[in-house]
């Protein structure tokens, strides 16, 4: 039996009352703004320390690869944005916990200053696990009063920094659990972070394809409730009639791939990625091993017998075009999985299920499936800005559009993700050689 640090993370976001707490909330007038603003900060952030809860304080301060954040980084960094860009231009009197944190948890943003260098953020044993639980409760003590005290103006102007705030904490909760999971892969007693079952025997439906009849579509968000600005602005686009897999590839037909000599034929493979697979020696998905000729799967609850059912995932943007080549097929373009799951309600397997890893397809087979949650879905389109994007001015402009070259699109959540974080129109982006991700893809083709 493999190691457990703690038991599954309790992940429901619910307020005092027992209710789903939703962005929408933050618009709505008076105190009842102001109490709706606090409450769903709370719900946030306590969710951050619950998924930190199993971790021990020598767990939190490991970086294993130059991508991966240590936990209590993730912890400090998402503090430090708040008391960046709302308390510090905001409360008056606000003091800084310590000075020294602007310099050590900046990430990206270059108008705010300096910062410490990302690949050494495991050699901060300092400050330690409980001065950022310190950290924490400073500026959540600050961010209530803040918004118990601000007037309606000010409360219209900290909304949107709160809720940007907010889902930008939920894209490090995400992070958090892909972070730790890398770590504990690398620590040869294979530790698991929290006990889950994986899915009883069944069979999953066979795949089928649905078809779409393309034409003059419009994909982007429609500016109503909260989107990151790379969502938009909505714009029109022509789609090609096409077809898309009615559910995600799975790990058997990935071995399939492997068995047919997947890794070993350049000619499935594009340039750039055939050269990662042979400069890494990739020979099967990351956290794939093979252990007396039988595959074997680290996650977050530890390593166990590989499932062909479920969803294949942490593969790169290379294995999925490889695979989707050897197929005879393609991967799909982000404006064919909007404008395919604009309809579909945003329901699938997310972190709140506690499974923390993709589960099999359900149900009949009959339409798309597991079109949320589960993995995130590769996408064959690169990550550019939208017709006539503009990013914000300030250091708040750095959020995505920096980013914005040699990296492609995903779609849909995944397992890990917190609920109500993803909708249909959500852009996430990785490098094409990223695996470390929940990532995994369906297949698609035209008519």
């Amino acid at each position: 039996m493999e190691p457990t640090v703690g038991h599954r993370p309790s992940v429901r976001l619910r307020d005092c009352e027992g209710r789903m707490v939703a962005s929408t909330h933050l618009y709505r007038d008076g105190n009842a703004r102001r109490d709706a603003l606090i409450g769903w900060y709370r719900t946030i952030r306590q969710l951050t320390d619950r998924l930190a809860e199993p971790l021990g304080a020598e767990d939190q301060t490991i970086q294993s690869m130059p991508d991966v954040s240590p936990t209590k980084w993730h912890r400090a960094h998402t503090t430090w944005f708040f008391e960046t860009f709302v308390l510090k231009p905001h409360l008056a009197d606000y003091r800084e916990y310590d000075p020294a944190f602007g310099y050590l948890f900046n990430s990206y943003y270059e108008q705010i200053g300096e910062r410490h260098p990302r690949p050494q953020r495991g050699l901060l044993s300092r400050p330690t696990v409980e001065q950022i639980g310190g950290y924490r409760s400073h500026v959540d003590a600050a961010m209530q009063r803040l918004v118990e005290t601000a007037d309606e103006a000010l409360c219209n102007t900290l909304a949107p920094l709160v809720e940007l705030g907010l889902n930008h904490e939920q894209q490090h909760q995400e992070l958090l659990l892909m972070d730790i999971k890398h770590v504990f892969s690398c620590n040869p007693l294979r530790p698991a972070y929290a006990s889950a079952q994986a899915p009883g025997p069944g069979s999953i439906p066979p795949t089928s394809w649905i078809h779409f009849d393309g034409g003059l579509v419009e994909i982007g968000h429609d500016g109503t409730g909260f989107a990151f600005d790379n969502e938009g602005p909505r714009h029109k686009t022509w789609l090609e009639p096409y077809r898309l897999a009615n559910r995600l590839v799975t790990a058997g037909a990935f071995l399939e791939f492997i068995e047919d000599g997947g890794y070993e034929t350049p000619a499935i493979w594009l340039s750039e990625g055939w050269a990662t697979v042979q400069a890494r020696g990739w020979k099967a998905p990351l956290y794939w091993e093979e252990i007396d000729g039988e595959w074997q799967v680290f996650t977050l609850a530890g390593r166990r017998a590989l499932d062909s059912r479920e969803p294949v995932v942490h593969v790169s943007y290379y294995e999925a075009d490889a695979f989707a080549r050897w197929a005879g097929h393609r991967l799909p373009t982000e404006a064919e999985w909007e404008t395919a799951a604009t309809d579909l309600p945003v329901v699938g397997n997310f972190v709140e299920s506690g499974a923390l890893h993709p589960r099999p397809a359900a149900g009949d087979g009959a339409g798309l499936q597991q079109m949320f949650g589960d993995v995130w879905e590769w996408t064959m389109s690169p990550y550019s800005p939208y017709p006539g994007f503009r990013p914000a001015e300030g250091a708040i402009g750095e959020y995505n559009g920096k980013f914005m070259v040699n990296q492609m699109v995903l779609r849909g959540g995944c397992c890990a993700t917190p609920p109500g974080h993803t909708r249909a129109t959500y852009r996430n982006f990785f490098p094409p050689d990223a695996r470390w991700a929940f990532s995994g893809f369906r297949l698609a083709d035209e008519r």
